[in-house]
């Protein structure tokens, strides 16, 4: 089997496509790895302990240990969608490539940092905060004909009747915040879904009336905008104004940030930031930069922009710094830099379920980077 043939085979793998008889040739050519391609015996031993590593992730795969990566997320290699470096394999890539050193492995602490799950709190209009980990399914707050549900697997929904007064209406608002390693999903009184990224905020009225929509986020989050070409929704997320009638879009914009992203999905949205305004058609993602309000619009894979809400990581040659701060929001951790590592770049997906050591040896596998584990501290070195 030539390298480009098991390129191939191993995209097949990861899309789930591969026969059996398939598998079985893959796991074979360890086997048959052309050793003199390396200018010594202690390089081979390194490339043989890396591709060890990824065919035991295979194997795991196999007996449904592991989940399988879905098709969707592909890899930015050098060689189509996976990197080869000599005979190995590697999950994730990198542009900055100093020699690898095997030996170096991530050191931690006792505690185990577990991925974020779903968690939240909801402030109600007369200022009372509900812990939503700590409620069961049902009604949890009611006013007039309007009840609060919580229901399983982290969401919340609203249902709306005819018993709330005008005054209230109009100054009553919840919010909903989101915690470092948290995320959740709240359907709005107008049927609106909207998913919730770490470190997240929304703000909206109990109930919709007049001729707009109006939410604030903070944050993150995925909106499925129910239609309702009377009242368009608006997305105020740091000054920058989203209006839609009915459509699925996702918004970045952590005050981390150096800008706020909208990606479309579906339908159709306009952008205002200061003087400025732009339209968007599904595939594009519009960049508004913090300060001077300057647009920039550009088509780009979705899939990457959603990859948070469907339980994945996805790095499309992404500098470190950037990775690592959805690394933090999502496991919540600090970040320590002991070196300059903004030229650092990777690709790669990898299931949001994972444990950070997992997450972080798949990138020190590269070389490029290293991280060691201090409490809930992670320092990161070259």
């Amino acid at each position: 089997m030539t390298r480009q043939e098991y390129i191939v085979l191993f995209e097949k793998y990861l899309s789930g496509n591969a026969s059996d008889e398939e598998v079985a040739s893959l796991l074979q050519y360890r086997d048959e790895l052309n050793v003199n391609d390396y200018d010594n015996a202690q390089e081979i031993d390194n490339q043989l302990k890396i591709q060890q590593k990824i065919f035991s992730k295979i194997e795991r795969t196999r007996q449904g240990q592991v989940k399988k990566l879905t098709s969707k997320y592909w890899w930015s290699a050098a060689a189509a969608v996976l990197l080869f470096v000599s005979a190995a394999l590697f999950v994730f890539k990198s542009h900055h490539n100093p020699e690898i050193n095997t030996n170096e492995v991530l050191t931690h602490t006792l505690k185990q940092i577990v991925p974020g799950g779903n968690k939240a709190t909801l402030t109600l209009a007369n200022g009372s905060t509900i812990n939503l980990n700590q409620v069961s399914d049902g009604i949890i707050a009611r006013n007039g004909k309007l009840g609060i549900i919580e229901k399983k697997d982290g969401q919340l929904m609203y249902t709306v009747g005819n018993g709330l007064t005008e005054k209230n209406d109009r100054l009553s608002f919840n919010t909903i915040n989101v915690p470092r390693g948290g995320q959740y999903q709240v359907i709005l009184p107008d049927g609106t879904d909207v998913w919730l990224n770490s470190e997240s905020s929304l703000r909206y009225p109990i109930k919709f009336e007049g001729i707009e929509r109006h939410v604030e986020l903070k944050g993150e989050a995925y909106f499925e905008v129910a239609k309702n070409k009377n009242m368009p929704f608006i997305v105020n997320a740091n000054n920058v104004n989203i209006t839609v009638l009915g459509t699925h879009f996702n918004v970045m914009a952590y005050g981390d940030e150096s800008s706020v992203k909208t990606t479309l999905l579906e339908g159709s949205v306009m952008l205002k930031s200061h003087n400025k305004q732009k339209t968007l058609v599904p595939g594009q993602q519009a960049t508004a930069a913090n300060g001077d309000g300057k647009i920039k619009v550009s088509y780009v894979n979705t899939a990457d922009a959603i990859s948070w809400k469907n339980g994945y990581f996805a790095f499309r040659d992404e500098n470190l710094v950037s990775i690592m701060k959805k690394v933090a929001r999502w496991y919540d951790v600090d970040v320590e830099y002991q070196d300059d590592v903004s030229q650092v770049v990777f690709g790669g997906s990898i299931s949001r379920a994972k444990d950070i050591e997992e997450l972080l040896n798949n990138i020190q596998l590269t070389g490029s980077a290293h991280f060691k584990i201090e409490g809930r501290r992670v320092i990161v070195k070259l």
